[in-house]
């Protein structure tokens, strides 16, 4: 999802193209080189699923064996129960957490991912910049939709003041120590794509509704249904392979969407 760009040049010689040197085009690096190296799978994840299941009260044990490790993607409705975040997560919230000049602030921007999607924002700063009005479109601003990792201690020790552990996940799953952050208004989300983690992930809808598009991979298009859509509400967790399916987003409904996650393994 990383949205750093990479330009390739090539240098022409010869009759026609002499020895000028053409830029080519820029391309989203980590879509492209997940989608160049990513190795032929086995369709058998994909072939059966028709829709996306919603299920509560799962058991650790029926999650492991149906759906941790299958690729089967899963909605759990009552994912966050116990949870604070959906009180307390708010674009102020983590304009607060991340303030200009803050620690978390700088080692996000050093150390982290930012996802810029098809905004204008180069950082997170600069989203953090925007007033709430911009934020929540009231001054008739276009839609907007971001993301970034947080691997800053102190930020994830508040963050994890307000989320736990998801409850159905196995016991013997570990979550990884990175947050994965997505924020946005409504009318906007992220292009279709396939990441390249090293684990299946977890994403908790805090605030806000969420579309999302599945696809399976270009070798089982004649396997498998061709697009599996699912919406996600505040308080549900989907679960998906996100190395497996194509996926895009979409935040639809009228609230500001944000969602937390992370992958286990």
């Amino acid at each position: 999802q990383n949205t750093t760009l990479v330009r390739l040049w090539f240098l022409f010689s010869g009759s026609e193209a002499g020895s000028e040197r053409v830029e080519v085009c820029a391309v989203d690096a980590v879509d492209y080189m997940a989608e160049v190296f990513r190795p032929p799978t086995s369709c058998d994840f994909c072939r059966n699923v028709t829709l996306v299941e919603k299920l509560e009260h799962v058991s650790p044990e029926h999650f492991e064996k149906v759906y941790a490790y299958s690729s089967v993607p899963v909605v759990i409705t009552d994912g966050t129960r116990n949870w604070t975040a959906s009180k307390v997560f708010s674009y102020e919230f983590f304009k607060t957490l991340y303030s200009k000049g803050s620690p978390a602030l700088q080692n996000v921007e050093e150390n982290c991912q930012f996802f810029p999607y098809k905004t204008n924002f180069s950082s997170l700063e600069e989203v953090f910049d925007m007033d709430t009005d911009r934020a929540l479109m009231k001054d008739g601003s276009p839609p907007w939709y971001i993301g970034w990792s947080n691997c800053d201690l102190s930020a994830a020790n508040t963050l994890r003041t307000h989320y736990k552990r998801p409850y159905f996940l196995p016991p013997v799953a570990e979550s990884s120590k990175t947050d994965w952050i997505f924020m946005g208004s409504p009318g906007y989300g992220a292009h279709m794509h396939i990441d390249a983690v090293e684990h299946p992930s977890w994403q908790a809808q805090i605030t806000g509704t969420k579309l999302w598009t599945l696809e399976p991979p270009p070798e089982c298009y004649f396997q498998c249904p061709k697009t599996v859509q699912v919406v996600v509400k505040p308080g549900e967790i989907i679960v998906l392979d996100t190395n497996r399916w194509y996926h895009s987003t979409l935040n639809v409904g009228t609230d500001i969407s944000i969602t937390i996650g992370s992958e286990y393994d």
